[in-house]
């Protein structure tokens, strides 16, 4: 069984570091031709010089910040309109700060639910008429194991995330008839810059040292590890693929075994 996405094109979201670079990287190397998407356009160009094209691919990146989502529209809709149809959509965005949600402002859950919901609506939008005409489409969201386990002190992205594994099913249902999947994959800690925030954030608030906080993590995962970026790019390369045709609606988690329901 050999994952081959030779001739698909795929934009993936929040591409210049920890799991979407590694997504973005891995769909190259497994033939598609990939446009990056993120905010730093000196990010985007390093980025795209690593991107593998052993099949004579075309790469390119669209600079956008999903903070200014009216303009992210105009920017998809202009894409849309001047580029073959995408194939497949990794949406993928950095998630908001952590802390007890009864201390969140309201702007924080509004903030979020833009900068998650909102902007993967508008991707959905500007490509999926795209996948209808070619009869197949893979939209991929990286979201997290808490839409299963709630996860202490991220009130806020717990919230938010839930939001958008609902708006996923709901939209695995409408989209089913035109060959069009869209699944959820849920990474457990992995080795990301998001990772070390979370920890350093953890350790100022409880006064324990960064290595204690590790730990602390560490001792609720069964594979005794944290995940590489790797390891939930390769799922999403499978669930991009012509291999999973029939994988549709569900929350696939990568986490090691950490959480404690099915």
């Amino acid at each position: 069984m050999k994952i081959d996405l030779t001739g698909k094109n795929a934009v993936v979201c929040g591409s210049t570091q920890g799991i979407g670079r590694a997504i973005a990287i891995q769909f190259a190397a497994s033939g598609a031709n990939v446009v990056l998407v993120a905010r730093n356009e000196v990010s985007l160009r390093s980025v795209l010089r690593e991107m593998p094209a052993a099949k004579n691919q075309n790469h390119n990146f669209i600079v956008a910040d999903f903070n200014e989502p009216e303009i992210l529209r105009q920017k998809m809709k202009n894409f849309a309109s001047e580029n073959p149809p995408v194939h497949i959509l990794v949406n993928n965005t950095g998630g908001p700060k952590g802390g007890d949600i009864h201390k969140a402002d309201t702007s924080e859950f509004e903030n979020t639910f833009r900068n998650h919901l909102i902007c993967n609506q508008i991707m959905v939008q500007a490509l999926v008429e795209g996948m209808k005409r070619e009869k197949y489409g893979r939209i991929i969201n990286i979201i997290s194991t808490s839409v299963k386990q709630p996860i202490k002190n991220l009130g806020v992205s717990n919230t938010i995330r839930a939001a958008v594994a609902s708006w996923s099913k709901t939209l695995s249902f409408e989209l089913a008839p035109y060959g069009i999947t869209v699944n959820n994959i849920l990474p457990g800690a992995t080795k990301t810059e998001r990772l070390n925030s979370i920890f350093e954030a953890r350790s100022k608030e409880s006064g324990k040292s960064i290595d204690e906080i590790s730990e602390m993590w560490l001792s609720e995962i069964p594979a005794g590890r944290f995940a590489e970026p790797e390891e939930p790019a390769y799922a999403a390369a499978f669930l991009a693929s012509p291999l999973a045709g029939y994988i549709n609606g569900i929350n696939l988690p990568v986490d090691g075994g950490r959480l404690n329901c099915l």
